[in-house]
């Protein structure tokens, strides 16, 4: 029996479509405001079953399952019928919403949060978690442009002045901004175990080994360089305009941010593995390829699920999470006794997908020492950890998550 349930809404009516599904993908990317649903159904008059009925101009909508799990809900936007007997037909979720909608937007002292949350109840979005990205953008102006491309300049802003990425996701019907780093999940993606195939690219093509903020007028206002990567391939300088209402540390810290972001190779690593239904765009992984030496944490840039009957694969475009070591400045005062970087011991137990989440994941997990790589002050489960089974510490604790400060000592 198939794991895929597939509903289609139509009007006030649902209709389970189970039977005429051949096919679904499942996809989203960086820089998309939406994440799709493609459906590819029997489209025959045959024994036992009828035609979908399907009709996007009708406002069709859909919802979809996989192992009892939903995994998708959204307006079905696109259809083609072929002499095949088969119909494909497109469904987005909400965030289309955002990238579908254009008005005017003027923000002055605002958080990106604050603009996440306006843009929403704008076109009326639903909306649920939104990480407080504190920092705020002195002034934004966007005429006539649309919400999603707003948020996404709101996001590139607070990123270069704070060194933090947020992104937006939609659960269910609803909307919400989370912060990258507290959203590392615990799966582990290994050659030999559930990695099928891998592929790894590197270029320096696009790399800056100096960066230059400059006033409207050409005056230098910060500036930073890598002289380290000089030494190697030689001076590649860039130049940016700053916002001249910034003062001395703001623009220190964008130039250092700034240059942190342009001065590494672009490392593009895909792969193809089994099927994990969290791991979709935003959030990070591990990843162990033994071949390439590579043990440590990617970001999903892009993800392609496929289902079919029992099976369910996954396509995923990666980046190094390179903003792992940077720690919130709060955070850093108010955690002296325990920080990232420190290895520390765990007691065994529980570990959590994210910081805060309401119930823990991959049963109880073996004590021993392990890597604390983030601190979320406050949170519920404040420390990430890596154990010895995925890093370079000693032991053999396999905890690679969110934990409970009871848990953890140095």
């Amino acid at each position: 029996m198939s794991g895929l349930k597939l509903i289609v809404v139509k009007g006030d009516t649902s209709h389970d479509m189970s039977e005429l599904v051949s096919s679904v993908k499942w996809s989203g990317r960086k820089g998309s405001a939406a994440r799709s649903l493609s459906v590819t159904f029997i489209d025959d008059d045959g024994y036992g079953h009828t035609r979908t009925g399907l009709d996007v101009e009708q406002g069709h909508q859909c919802i979809f399952y996989w192992n009892g799990v939903e995994l998708f809900r959204g307006l079905f936007m696109q259809q083609e019928q072929s002499r095949a007997k088969t119909m494909t037909a497109t469904a987005y979720d909400n965030g289309i919403y955002l990238a579908n909608n254009k008005d005017t937007f003027n923000y002055t002292s605002a958080t990106a949060s604050a603009i996440f949350a306006d843009c929403c109840k704008r076109f009326g979005i639903p909306y649920g978690a939104v990480a407080d990205t504190s920092y705020q953008i002195p002034e934004l102006t966007k005429p006539r442009t649309t919400a999603w491309d707003t948020i996404c300049d709101a996001l590139s802003l607070t990123y270069k002045a704070a060194g933090i990425r947020y992104y937006p996701l939609c659960v269910g019907d609803e909307m919400r901004l989370l912060e990258r780093r507290e959203n590392i999940l615990q799966w582990v993606i290994e050659t030999g175990v559930n990695l099928e195939e891998y592929r790894l690219t590197k270029s320096i093509e696009k790399v800056k080994t100096r960066i230059k903020l400059l006033s409207k007028e050409g005056e230098v206002l910060a500036q930073a360089v890598d002289s380290a990567l000089e030494k190697k391939v030689g001076v590649f300088q860039d130049v940016e305009t700053a916002d001249e209402e910034m003062n001395t540390a703001q623009l220190n810290e964008l130039v250092k941010t700034t240059l942190e972001e342009n001065n590494k190779p672009e490392r593009a690593l895909t792969v193809n593995a089994l099927g994990l239904t969290d791991v979709v765009t935003g959030v990070g992984v591990f990843i162990i390829i033994k071949e390439l030496g590579i043990s440590k944490t990617y970001y999903v840039e892009e993800d392609a699920h496929s289902f079919q009957g029992e099976y369910h694969s996954m396509n995923l475009k990666l980046s190094i999470a390179t903003d792992l070591d940077r720690q919130k400045t709060a955070q850093k005062a108010a955690t002296a006794d325990i920080k990232a970087g420190d290895i520390v011991q765990f007691a065994g137990g529980l570990h959590y997908v994210s910081s805060t989440a309401g119930s823990p994941t991959g049963g109880t997990r073996k004590g021993g020492p392990a890597k604390c790589t983030l601190v979320a002050k406050g949170a519920k489960h404040p420390y990430h950890l890596i154990g010895g089974a995925y890093t370079s510490v000693e032991g053999s604790s396999n905890v690679y998550g969110w934990v409970d400060a009871s848990t953890v000592s140095k």
